[in-house]
């Protein structure tokens, strides 16, 4: 099914990027790797997957808070990917963003404003081909607003709405949308973090998760599916409750 497809990876340096791209390798994808100093950044991780797999991996040069750059970045995109997925992403600790704006605003250039940056001008691409998919990494955080991760969530939960809006836009265009909700994942991002064990994923199951989904045509995936019920339970608790919880 994916023999010659291509999947466009984006923010590809961090753990579950390449989760992601060794997942897709291994099913047969030709993936286009792109993030800020690519060469450096992912020659190792290219050459790895090659060996592996045999498949075709191209670096690519993003800097995905840079929205001016993207429309060059997608028109030298050879060829056009089958599957897109967007894993850049940045969560400085929130008492930081909290006092320098400048922290809160990289978090709003990362997290949503880029990636509705690249999805726009990738969409109507690949609606006038009549296939694709796009998957933006969202998470529970966006659920809802909680003080320890507010600024982090509000942009998490922009994605969400974005994309559920992109999903409605595009479904009769061949195009599919997915929204993919992590919890906790064990990664650089979160090293040094008490997880909980039955609430944190592995990297590894995050990308199987987006390929069964990708698949499957699934919609909204959680990551781990527990996610779905506690964040189903913190969405119905009293606004006169939550705001006294310190959570």
């Amino acid at each position: 099914m994916s023999q010659n497809q291509t999947a466009l990876i984006i923010g590809a340096h961090s753990d579950m990027a390449r989760a992601i791209a060794n997942q897709l390798a291994s099913e047969g994808y030709n993936l286009q790797l792109a993030a800020r100093n690519a060469q450096a950044r992912l020659a190792r991780s290219a050459t790895d997957l090659i060996l592996r797999h045999q498949g075709e991996v191209n670096c690519l040069e993003l800097d995905v808070a840079a929205t001016d750059s993207h429309a060059d970045f997608i028109e030298q995109l050879t060829p056009l990917p089958d599957v897109v997925v967007c894993v850049a992403g940045v969560m400085p600790d929130q008492q930081s963003a909290e006092q320098d704006y400048a922290l809160a605003k990289l978090m709003i250039d990362t997290n949503y404003a880029g990636v509705v940056s690249l999805f726009e001008g990738l969409a109507p691409r690949m609606a006038s081909r009549g296939t694709g998919c796009l998957v933006g990494i969202s998470s529970v955080a966006g659920d809802r607003g909680r003080q320890k991760n507010y600024i982090y969530g509000s942009t998490k939960a922009a994605l969400t709405t974005y994309l559920s809006g992109l999903r409605n836009r595009l479904a009769s265009k061949g195009v599919h949308v997915i929204t993919v909700k992590p919890g906790f994942v064990n990664t650089a991002m979160t090293e040094g973090m008490d997880l909980p064990e039955k609430l944190t994923a592995e990297a590894s199951e995050v990308a199987l998760d987006i390929s069964k989904a990708i698949q499957k045509q699934r919609n909204i995936i959680y990551s781990k599916p527990i996610w779905r019920l506690v964040m189903l339970v913190i969405k119905h608790i009293p606004e006169f409750i939550f705001k006294k919880l310190d959570i």
